[in-house]
């Protein structure tokens, strides 16, 4: 990536970031919607501390490029992105309970159990979850109620259990018996790589794409997420707690099963390279139209948090 392809990715990243950032903002405020009955401050404290706390937003800015491949990108997209987020701030704020990875720390920030308590750090993420699906199937994502339907099967099975949830599982599995190599990139393709790609697969959704593009993004989005799930594993060996916002070296200090710690260093570097140019293949169809998309391809390969 030159200078100024990196210019432009980082501007049209701050810029869907912020129209994200607002999007969740008026989610997240206190009033109440038709069929609720109230929304418990202490609850929506915790859930905006979990969500509004800073972060990339890459995984909501790939449904807006990907959409926006298909001239699809507007307040429908900028809803299916917010509700995605929803979904990946959900998981890190499980994640971070001591019953899993057990982390003080998100963002530069205290992670949400610490700042207010577990329990309340259980259900800010039971109600993000649901907050996201409530959020597809609304008439308010003005999209053919066919095409809410598919993107709401479609996120409940890369989060769940043959996604996320499951990689999650796999995961704790690994830290006592450990996997092979098939094994790890399974996991790893369930817990971080099924929202990823979903981000991507969610664009030709939204556009009612033609189900050969759908696939395209969808294989473009499994390459960017094994892509982020290794230069992570990198960082979590390489970069100091004040880089990422949270602390490093705990993968290895816990035994976890990663493709780093398994080939080294070196051979994740040079598998990054081969997963970059496996995307921006895949995305030539598509020509100028699919640069910032296949920026971000190659931002997640050398981002430095």
């Amino acid at each position: 990536m030159t200078k100024d392809e990196q210019l432009a990715f980082e501007a049209a990243l701050l810029g869907r970031a912020a129209a994200i950032e607002a999007g969740l903002r008026l989610l997240l405020d206190g009033r109440t919607l038709a069929g609720e009955i109230a929304r418990p401050e202490r609850l929506m404290a915790a859930m905006r501390h979990g969500v509004l706390n800073g972060g990339k937003r890459l995984r909501p800015f790939l449904v807006m490029e990907s959409a926006a491949l298909f001239g699809a990108d507007g307040e429908a997209a900028m809803r299916v992105a917010a509700a995605l987020e929803c979904v990946h701030c959900y998981s890190l704020i499980h994640d971070d309970l001591p019953a899993m990875d057990d982390d003080d720390l998100r963002r530069g920030q205290p992670t949400v159990h610490k700042a207010f308590d577990e329990a309340t750090a259980i259900l800010a993420g039971d109600a993000l979850l649901t907050l996201a699906f409530d959020v597809l199937a609304d008439e308010a994502t003005a999209l053919p109620a066919e095409r809410r339907a598919a993107l709401v099967l479609a996120l409940a099975r890369a989060a769940g259990t043959g996604g996320m949830v499951g990689g999650q599982t796999l995961d704790l599995e690994a830290e006592r018996n450990r996997p092979d190599e098939a094994g790890i990139v399974r996991l790893q393709a369930m817990k971080t790589g099924a929202l990823i790609r979903f981000a991507c697969e969610a664009g030709a959704i939204i556009a009612g794409a033609a189900p050969q593009d759908r696939d395209r993004l969808a294989e473009f989005g499994s390459a960017v997420g094994l892509a982020f799930q290794l230069a992570d594993d990198l960082l979590d060996l390489t970069a100091d707690a004040s880089q990422m916002g949270k602390a490093t070296g705990k993968d290895a200090a816990a035994g976890k099963a990663t493709l780093v710690a398994l080939h080294g260093a070196n051979w994740a570097r040079s598998q990054l390279h081969g997963l970059v140019k496996q995307a921006h293949e895949l995305l030539e169809p598509y020509g100028e139209q699919a640069a910032l998309l296949k920026a971000a391809a190659s931002f997640v390969a050398i981002r430095n948090n």
